[in-house]
């Protein structure tokens, strides 16, 4: 087991400045029903995988799309089940009710309630990984910042407002949504080998961290009405 040498949160800044990190393996999108066989065969014989999902992003309000994408990963291999084109099939939902595999999220009961919508099923050992570093005392609950924290390295973010539901997924699309799943199963495991914090120094960080917030809170206002007073007080050009 690791000692746990996790920083609490990171600035953007110093996420920008890390080297680039994706997904290397093998990417096979999933587009017809006849190519899901050989993909369930696989993904069933897995103890841990990482999952994300893509849903066609609106641009106006109360507009909302259905689950375009699923992205299932494992270190070597990852799917992506373009459901626009395979509806959601009953083996994939039976895949997500196994119970002797481990599927690994990140915000994921909005993940999985977004495909219970397509086919009603009953979840089985799912993990969230923004449930679970917080007991590593990662603060930062972004998948980008979380993966930055624990391995040094960034994830684009580039690619999350395109279609989801074209035709045919573009290879950067492509490389995008695999890198999403794969990352989390990476958190995953490098979290299964670190060593968590006790309650008292969760109970402690998170005084520490609220009080940090509060004050940053009043420092932002005082900055504000000093610079309203500022106004105020300078002569206006006729």
């Amino acid at each position: 087991m690791k000692d746990n040498r996790f920083i609490h949160r990171i600035d953007k800044e110093d996420v920008n400045r890390m080297p680039l990190a994706e997904f290397g393996g093998e990417v096979v999108v999933i587009r017809t029903p006849e190519a899901l066989p050989e993909a369930l065969a696989y993904l069933n014989r897995q103890t841990c995988v990482g999952v994300d999902t893509e849903t066609r992003p609106s641009f106006v309000h109360g507009q909302h799309y259905p689950t375009a994408l699923v992205q299932i990963a494992t270190e070597e291999r990852c799917y992506l089940f373009q459901l626009k084109h395979i509806g959601f099939p009953e083996g994939l939902a039976q895949f997500f009710a196994n119970p002797d595999i481990c599927k690994v999220g990140l915000a994921f009961r909005d993940d999985l309630r977004g495909l219970q919508r397509l086919r009603p099923f009953r979840p089985a050992n799912c993990a969230d990984i923004q449930q679970m570093v917080l007991k590593y005392g990662i603060l930062d609950l972004g998948l980008q910042k979380i993966f930055a924290i624990i391995f040094g390295r960034k994830i684009s973010k580039s690619q999350q407002l395109t279609n989801w539901e074209n035709a045919v997924l573009t290879p950067e699309q492509a490389r995008y949504a695999s890198t999403d799943a794969w990352a989390t199963l990476l958190i995953y495991k490098e979290l299964q080998r670190t060593r968590q914090l006790t309650k008292r120094q969760y109970e402690a960080l998170r005084r520490a961290d609220i009080e940090r917030q509060i004050q940053h809170q009043q420092e932002v206002m005082a900055q504000k009405k000093e610079k309203e007073s500022h106004e105020e007080d300078t002569p206006q050009k006729a």
